[in-house]
């Protein structure tokens, strides 16, 4: 599987939190999950509370500001596998790691994953 483009980097830097936000709801949302639930995940992975992310959302911050800002959890290299056809843990880029990273766990929420396996606990 090859690794990922400059330019798919670059997509991945620039893309605001905002636009991606409201797809994080709708695929959740549609599986029976919660925001609240969406929420814990993103927090897990990030810090953020619920309150930072809606300050996030309202400021329109790009990835790239999102994980600046975020103080990514220890665990966050336990998150493995394929998202949008990368290896999670073969993307050499620390940036569109960490968004893909945020990316598998709203997937596993979505898919039903019980909340202590998406949080990488024991």
């Amino acid at each position: 599987m090859p690794n990922t483009t400059p330019e798919h980097d670059e997509r991945m830097a620039t893309m605001t939190f905002s636009s991606v936000y409201p797809h994080y709801v709708t695929k959740v949302e549609k599986k029976g999950r919660t925001i609240g639930e969406l929420h814990e995940v993103i927090e897990w992975l990030t810090g953020f509370d619920e309150s930072k992310i809606i300050d996030l959302i309202a400021e329109k911050v790009t990835f790239k500001t999102f994980f600046e800002k975020a103080k990514l959890n220890p665990n966050a290299p336990l998150i493995k596998g394929v998202i949008c056809g990368y290896r999670i843990e073969e993307i050499e880029t620390p940036l569109t790691q960490q968004v893909r990273f945020l990316d598998k766990l709203v997937d596993e929420l979505a898919k039903g994953r019980k909340m202590e396996k998406i949080l990488r606990k024991a």
